[in-house]
């Protein structure tokens, strides 16, 4: 792998800082305005890394390595300013979005874009009203559960070392509690976000779903008997939901006829029961999404509740009984999804429907970018199943052809439709119907190349085959290249996004950094340092050629031992037991890294046949 994550991160913090910081108060907004989501993924741009990779931790002072506080120190300070600092950006931003009856606030704000109209003149952003642009939405749940969790993890580790400071450390517990009280808003919300969309298969989503999946060209009824038998599982799980659901989409469910989609909505749907907890919340809003599942809205959710049940959150033990409560409903809920889509998405016994490019909605809307998302599902799925190379070799191809068609490892030419994936995006129409008829608002999705560049290196590390892992790393090294053509350049380190970096002909110039993007870059960047920190590939072929050279060089170590004095020279004696020591670390990476073992062993194979032919051969005859 070429790109180099710490580098880049530690990179990515300095150019961070100086936009963010002046020394005395953090500084918010960027492109996206300041909002819940944006002004969240600014915080996590530094928070993220700091709490999910080890090296890069800023929580306990006495422990910051020393390339991290040189890239920090200016501005934040010493490495007990830095946390305290952070922990102040992330109070103020709680206090910002609480509203004044205590009610934690989830608006999208200009995040919300007016939708085209009737003939495809383009509309005025000031078009969406207030109550419009203060609509909940997923993406501010999502990152408001991993800006929490980052924060309470933050916080307790911080306190061990300030427990002099009894005023700072009311400021810390203040802060973990506010943070505590929104993830569980956010926890909350989601849940009522959740959606089961049951529609007849002679209607137009079912004949549309119906024509994605038969790869074969199967009769009609035979489709629908397999397509049912493979959800049949599915089907069971969510008849037996009752938080956050309406009833009657139960009822509607049980009907075996009837064809569904499950996933999350864009928001908390219409008609969503409030739900019951113990915790102070606020107000729970009334449902204004529609019934229908977004692929978008459903990968940013699943990656959210993944967090839930990270390693980080389970040694913290980060969630309250409540919070657990609700978390293992929401990972029902991600296991029914996840097997949903990836059932859709591989079904047959021919050509995946994933792999017949660009992925086509129910609503009969495709897009590579609608692909790139159910890859990413069907990737999250096969990590549960731990599925075999040949599955994960086949979404490996997949990326690999939506990386070329999106013009991030092919040039693209003059009339290309490659760059727009990119910028200005894929724009969708958010509906508050059950139709999907009358859209109230849109969502531009834009960031096709880092959640590419993350899907990919999250296949590199689960791929046994080194051939196949080698071609996926050299894939995501590509994307990188692409990705690093589109920095802005900030002070000392780097933001993102300028897409007219690696496509010249757009003619936007962005001066102010995306949060949305840059996020997203540091995401795929820390996903990266988790591959390069887990254990090297074992081949079976290595270990067996490790173990037969064990057994013969400790067979000629023996002989050794044999042949020579009982009372060896000093030298001779330190000769012979690092040979020792060499072997029997050898033996300890056999199975772990047979390489290593290799180049042990044969080191050692070469010391044995240097003293033993010192003692063959009289002196200057060798």
């Amino acid at each position: 792998m070429k790109v180099q994550p710490r580098h880049q991160l530690l990179q990515i913090w300095r150019g961070v800082l100086d936009e963010s910081f002046d020394g005395k108060n953090w500084k918010w907004g960027g492109r996206e305005g300041r909002n819940s989501i944006s002004d969240a993924e600014q915080l996590l741009c530094v928070l993220s890394p700091a709490t999910s990779v080890d090296s890069f931790a800023l929580d306990e002072p006495d422990s910051t390595s020393e390339d991290v506080l040189a890239a920090l120190k200016d501005p934040l300070g010493d490495a007990v300013d830095i946390p305290r600092r952070l922990l102040e950006a992330v109070a103020e931003y709680l206090a910002t979005y609480t509203a004044t009856d205590g009610s934690p606030i989830f608006s999208g704000e200009d995040f919300f874009t007016a939708p085209e109209p009737v003939g495809g003149a383009a509309a005025e952003p000031g078009e969406l009203t207030p109550e419009l642009r203060a609509q909940h939405v997923v993406d501010s749940f999502v990152v408001s559960i991993n800006l929490s969790l980052a924060a309470i993890g933050f916080a307790r580790q911080f306190r061990r070392s300030i427990s002099h400071d009894r005023e700072l450390l009311d400021r810390v517990t203040e802060t973990e509690q506010l943070a505590s009280k929104r993830l569980t808003a956010a926890m909350v919300a989601l849940v009522r976000s959740f959606t089961v969309w049951v529609f007849a298969p002679e209607s137009r989503d079912g004949l549309a779903l119906s024509s994605m999946i038969n790869q074969t060209g199967m009769p009609e009824d035979q489709v629908q008997r397999e397509f049912r038998g493979a959800l049949r599982e599915v089907r069971a799980g969510l008849s037996d939901l009752t938080i956050g659901i309406d009833a009657s989409v139960i009822a509607d469910l049980s009907r075996g006829s009837k064809m569904f989609e499950c996933g999350w909505s864009w928001g908390v749907v219409r008609g969503a029961p409030k739900i019951e907890t113990v915790d102070d919340i606020g107000q729970q809003v009334a449902g204004y999404a529609e019934e229908g599942a977004y692929i978008y809205f459903t990968v940013v959710a699943l990656d959210g509740i993944d967090s839930l049940y990270s390693e980080r959150t389970q040694l913290l033990n980060l969630l309250t009984d409540e919070q657990q409560r609700l978390a293992r409903a929401l990972q029902v809920r991600s296991d029914l999804t996840r097997r949903y889509w990836s059932a859709v998405a591989t079904f047959g016994k021919g050509r995946w429907p994933l792999e017949d490019l660009p992925w086509r909605r129910t609503n009969e809307n495709e897009s590579d970018y609608f692909s790139l998302l159910v890859t990413s599902i069907v990737v999250q799925d096969l990590v549960k199943r731990r599925a075999d190379d040949n599955d994960l070799d086949r979404v490996g191809r997949v990326l690999e052809n939506l990386a070329n068609r999106a013009r991030i490892t092919l040039r693209s030419y003059i009339g290309d439709i490659g760059p727009r994936l990119h910028a200005p995006g894929v724009k969708i129409s958010l509906s508050s119907d059950s139709e999907g008829t009358a859209p109230a608002l849109s969502w531009v999705m834009s960031d096709f190349s880092p959640l590419l560049m993350k899907r990919v290196v999250s296949v590199a590390g689960l791929l046994r085959d080194s051939v196949l892992r080698g071609r996926m790393l050299d894939l995501s090294d590509r994307i990188w290249e692409h990705l690093f053509s589109r920095r802005m350049e900030r002070g000392r380190g780097v933001v993102w996004d300028q897409p007219a970096g690696a496509f010249p002909e757009l003619d936007v110039r962005h001066t102010q950094p995306s949060w949305y993007i840059t996020k997203r870059v540091v995401d795929s960047l820390v996903s990266a340092a988790e591959v390069v920190r887990g254990q090297p590939l074992r081949s079976d072929r290595l270990m067996r050629e490790a173990v037969d050279l064990l057994g013969e060089a400790s067979h000629l170590y023996d002989q050794e031992l044999l042949r020579g004095p009982v009372d060896p020279g000093p030298s001779m004696r330190a000769t012979l037991q690092y040979l020792a020591a060499r072997l029997e670390r050898a033996r300890g990476l056999a199975t772990e890294r047979p390489g290593t073992a290799v180049a042990l062993v044969s080191e050692v194979l070469r010391e044995l046949d240097q003293l033993a032919a010192a003692r063959d051969y009289p002196a200057g005859q060798l």
